[in-house]
């Protein structure tokens, strides 16, 4: 009942508008001072195109456009339209407090996504037009539409059991795409600690369904109702963490996609869980998540 209850009044409906809230930023002290006078409008334009452009055909309501922030490091530059550079990518989903009927959205924020991407290769030049165009790879706007199709994906997955599945499918796309253009560096899977074809293929994959379904309850059945019904909540957080110790042996422990959730949700779960009847939780999570430990090794510090 709450699950539903949530859902009608808070999955973006009704009114139609661009998915996304996008901030963008561009640090270019890496590169020469011409170069820097090329990339001048560089944040702008990426930021006009992932606020103006409708990545989807679901109605939208204006006012629940998704916060993301796009932090883009120049690394290099050459033959004057060249470019490589770093991309920090995040996005927030607000948290709800549920009072009988009724959702209530607060001035908290959950971070659902964060993805540090150290290959992203392309062509800019001054002042060009960035086109919304499904049907051909572009190194620079598919690059933009991979992860706001990640972003979009990720927060209705918040929302909806798998209901981020047709937008995966549309980011695997562009990612088959881009393994086969001349920029295929960083869209090929590779044995790197982060890859955008692994985890889109993590995404598809039957194995990690049911802990996406998971992810869900997680969100709507724990964070928000942690201040109204805590103990049900945490309840659901940590089953979260049940299903996935019990499946750790059959699930690859360098999967993208768990290191991708586990990025976002480390210190939340330190937070939420911090006082939960059952200190084991955090020696669970040091099992799958490994590269978190001293986050988890903390909080068992202080419980003493």
């Amino acid at each position: 009942m709450k699950f539903i209850i949530i859902l009608l009044l808070c999955f973006p409906f009704l009114i139609s508008a661009q998915e996304l809230n996008a901030s963008v930023t561009v640090n270019y002290e890496s590169v020469d001072i011409t170069y820097r006078d090329k990339l001048r409008d560089f944040s702008r334009q990426v930021e006009d195109y992932l606020n103006t452009n409708r990545f989807t055909n679901i109605s939208w309501n204006d006012e629940d456009r998704i916060d993301c922030q796009f932090s883009i490091f120049i690394t290099s530059a050459s033959a004057q339209v060249n470019y490589a550079a770093q991309v920090v990518v995040t996005s927030q989903r607000p948290v709800f407090m549920v009072k009988g009927d009724e959702a209530i959205k607060t001035d908290e924020k959950s971070l659902v996504l964060k993805i540090q991407d150290k290959n992203w290769r392309f062509r800019y030049e001054q002042g060009q037009t960035l086109y919304f165009n499904q049907s051909d790879f572009d190194a620079l706007t598919s690059f933009l539409d991979f992860y706001a199709y990640l972003i979009i994906g990720f927060d209705s997955d918040t929302y909806d059991k798998l209901g981020g599945s047709e937008l995966f499918a549309r980011a695997f796309d562009i990612a088959v795409l881009g393994a086969s253009s001349q920029y295929s560096e960083g869209w090929n899977l590779e044995s790197t600690s982060y890859n955008k074809r692994a985890l889109v293929q993590d995404l598809a994959d039957g194995k990690f369904q049911a802990f996406r379904q998971d992810i869900t309850d997680y969100y709507f059945n724990g964070i928000d109702l942690i201040k109204t019904d805590k103990e049900f909540a945490q309840q659901n957080m940590v089953k979260l963490v049940d299903n996935l110790y019990k499946k750790i042996k059959q699930i690859n422990r360098r999967s993208v996609l768990l290191k991708t959730f586990f990025e976002a949700k480390a210190r939340e779960f330190a937070e939420y869980l911090a006082d939960y009847k059952d200190p084991k939780v955090f020696e669970k999570l040091k099992t799958i998540d490994p590269a978190h430990i001293s986050v988890y090794e903390e909080v068992l510090n202080t419980r003493g």
